[in-house]
Parts: structure tokens; C-alpha cells; sequence
């Protein structure tokens, strides 16, 4: 079976690039402020022509004229996570080493000799 030539052949499990990922996640942006938008239109329209059921319909537009750009703006500023093992390690912190016992002779209290005795 022959591969088709516009079929690029994946020789790494590379992440998308940062410019990628940046534009989808504008695009995303854009998308859901264009439904808050489409929210504020319909709900004015509602409004004027009186519609039947307007009581349901004008706060569900009204939460997603609320809603949609706190969302907008969470799903905007999420990046995929880190792989694990792409992730920087640190080496583990050494601890400070135990103190040393005393030797034999300096456990005893120094003695005071007088001189003049």
C-alpha cells in the first residue's frame, strides 16, 4: 500500500508549538465571545418584540452573558499540562549532616588548674 503524499509521517511525539497553541486557544476566545454577543442580541430582541415565555428565555441569555466571558477567559488562559517526563527535576535537597559526637576527651568539662596554690 503506497502513502499518499500529503500525509506527513510522525517521527516524534512532539507537543504542539506555542504559537499553535496560542492561536486555537484565541480562536476559542473569539467563539465564546461571539455567543456572549449573540446573547445580548437575541435577549434585546426578545425584549422587543415581547415574545412568549419571555421570563425563561431573557435570564437564560442574561447567565450566558454573565458566564460565557468568565469561561472565555479560564479555557483562554489554559495551557495542556506538562508531560512528566518533560518536566525539570530537581535533585532532592541534602540534608544538613547530623552533628558529630564529641570525642572521649571532650565530653568532660574542662578543668580549672590554680596556679597558685
Amino acid at each position: 500500500m503506497k502513502r499518499q503524499a500529503y500525509e506527513p509521517i510522525l517521527i516524534t511525539d512532539a507537543p504542539r508549538s506555542q504559537n499553535d497553541q496560542l492561536n486555537s486557544r484565541q480562536r476559542r476566545y473569539l467563539a465564546m465571545m461571539s455567543i456572549r454577543a449573540a446573547c445580548l442580541v437575541v435577549g434585546a430582541v426578545l425584549v422587543s418584540v415581547q415574545a412568549p415565555l419571555l421570563w425563561l428565555w431573557l435570564p437564560l441569555c442574561g447567565v450566558g452573558m454573565v458566564l460565557i466571558p468568565w469561561l472565555a477567559v479560564l479555557i483562554a488562559n489554559d495551557r495542556p499540562p506538562k508531560e512528566e517526563h518533560r518536566m525539570f527535576r530537581r535533585a532532592p535537597r541534602r540534608e544538613a549532616p547530623p552533628p558529630r559526637s564529641l570525642a572521649a576527651t571532650e565530653d568532660r568539662p574542662h578543668r580549672v588548674i590554680d596556679a597558685e596554690l
